[in-house]
């Protein structure tokens, strides 16, 4: 069995910090050993296959838990294969993403999973796995979730939004919340009053306002702290565990935090566009806002501070990215004249950990935070914990040797994302990942990419290990 041994790095994990090596053998984390110790000195004359990581951080890869790599929307299709978007992640330091898998309407949710897990077979360079999307609610899809849970999908997404697509009402999205109360998932639901939001669009339009920045406006703060407060009082009435997805404005923060203080199974996950990025964005000249458009949409610059300080209290416990790319040529400009046909996404599974590695640089948040909300709490929200997310004997050598001080620049000239532009285009970030293993095998090291489509493997999850 080969052994690896990682040296002269500070060990973080969200429960502490340790000057320690850590032997890998095979796959999977064996041991850690204090710096200087017998153990350590003794692993070091053995024949592993050393990896200095002096003056570095040692880390959990990354676990992006909201992910759309190849999904159809507004006549098209995300310009990330689970080949491609999969590479981009292992080059940010991010070794698991969780997918979404489309129920079509009319269709079977297991019909649905069958065509993403075609998708990323034998293409991933990391694990993945999967949630499903529930477009039909009906006691045929009802009874899936129940054999889904148990073959390790175990947590289900519903919408608000987007009438005639994958809206649900609220009496399909109680009866999905009773099932998954019962059979042990978790409840995502992404929370916009899209009946609402869909009059505004049309009133819009009518009165000339077809630029990018009216996407922004006419999906406005209010109705998503409505849904919000609709989705956690249906979680109640079901007695269910509620996630609630990207959540971007300071009002829906407040909802949340609301039901955590009340003891309820409620979280929150928030994503780096809106931690960085704002309307200003969004009104850009000319068409260039329509980069920037995404839903739940990007809000104004004051609403960033509620998020932080949500992140800091745990009343927000998750940063995922939504992934979800279109490029700007030949396919945002679907949306010119008319910024509803604009597709909904943005690019972000490579800069995630750096984005937030920025924070803990700037002091909004610390380390162990860091590690906390972009690797262990996704892990244990989504049943893939301490397999994932963690740096311990028996987890998966996941492991990211990380360069708190490297500097770089984010743009579109240097990402690996398949996607013609970047959201964070000239953006100076401290820190990045040197040398990325996934289970064990180094696939990013120095800049030289040394993964392969196909090691990555698919992930049965447990159920939610997070509840309160």
């Amino acid at each position: 069995m080969a052994r690896t041994l990682i040296t002269g790095g500070l060990v973080v994990t969200a429960a502490e910090e340790l000057e320690a090596d850590v032997l890998i053998e095979g796959e999977k984390v064996a041991a850690l050993a204090l710096r200087g110790s017998d153990t350590a000195r003794t692993w070091a004359e053995s024949d592993a296959e050393i990896i200095d990581a002096a003056d570095h951080y040692v880390v959990p890869g990354g676990v992006d838990g909201h992910t759309h790599m190849e999904m159809p929307f507004g006549g098209t299709h995300s310009s990330d294969t689970f080949e491609t978007g999969t590479r981009a992640a292992a080059w940010g330091g991010t070794t698991t993403i969780v997918d979404f898998a489309i129920q079509r309407q009319g269709g079977s949710v297991r019909a649905g999973v069958e065509v993403w897990a075609a998708k990323a077979e034998g293409k991933c360079a990391i694990d993945y796995a999967f949630h499903a999307i529930l477009s039909d609610v009906d006691d045929s899809s009802l009874k899936e979730m129940d054999t889904l849970v148990e073959e390790g999908i175990t947590s289900f997404k519903l919408f608000m939004a987007y009438p005639g697509v994958f809206y649900s009402d609220d009496g399909r999205i109680l009866r999905a919340m009773q099932r998954g109360a019962a059979n042990g998932a978790l409840t995502m639901v992404h929370a916009e009053n899209g009946i609402a939001i869909d009059v505004l669009v049309e009133q819009a339009l009518a009165e000339g306002r077809t630029d990018p920045r009216h996407h922004g406006e006419v999906r406005k703060a209010l109705l998503e702290s409505e849904a919000t407060h609709r989705a956690i009082q249906l979680a109640r009435v079901a007695g269910a565990p509620l996630y609630v997805v990207h959540v971007s404005a300071g009002e829906a923060v407040e909802e949340i935090a609301r039901a955590r203080d009340k003891g309820l199974n409620v979280f929150g996950e928030t994503c780096p566009q809106y931690l960085f990025l704002s309307t200003d964005d969004l009104a850009g000249p000319g068409f260039e806002g329509a980069k920037y458009v995404c839903s739940t949409p990007l809000r104004p610059r004051e609403h960033q501070e509620h998020l932080w300080r949500a992140l800091r209290t745990d009343d927000l416990s998750v940063v995922s990215t939504d992934h979800c790319p279109f490029c700007f040529t030949g396919q945002k400009d679907l949306g010119l004249g008319d910024f509803s046909r604009i597709p909904n996404g943005m690019p972000g599974v490579e800069h995630r950990m750096d984005l937030l590695h920025q924070a803990v640089v700037e002091g909004r948040i610390g380390r162990r935070r860091w590690i906390e909300l972009a690797c262990a709490t996704p892990a244990r929200m989504f049943g893939m914990y301490p397999r994932k997310g963690t740096v311990a004997p028996g987890a998966d050598a996941d492991l990211v040797v990380y360069d708190p001080r490297a500097e770089q620049t984010i743009s579109a000239r240097t990402h690996h994302m398949n996607v013609d532009y970047s959201a964070y285009e000239g953006r100076d970030v401290t820190g990045r990942a040197r040398t990325v293993l996934s289970r064990g095998r180094v696939i990013v090291d120095r800049g030289t990419y040394l993964g392969r489509p196909g090691h990555g493997s698919y992930v049965r999850r447990d159920t939610c290990g997070h509840l309160i």
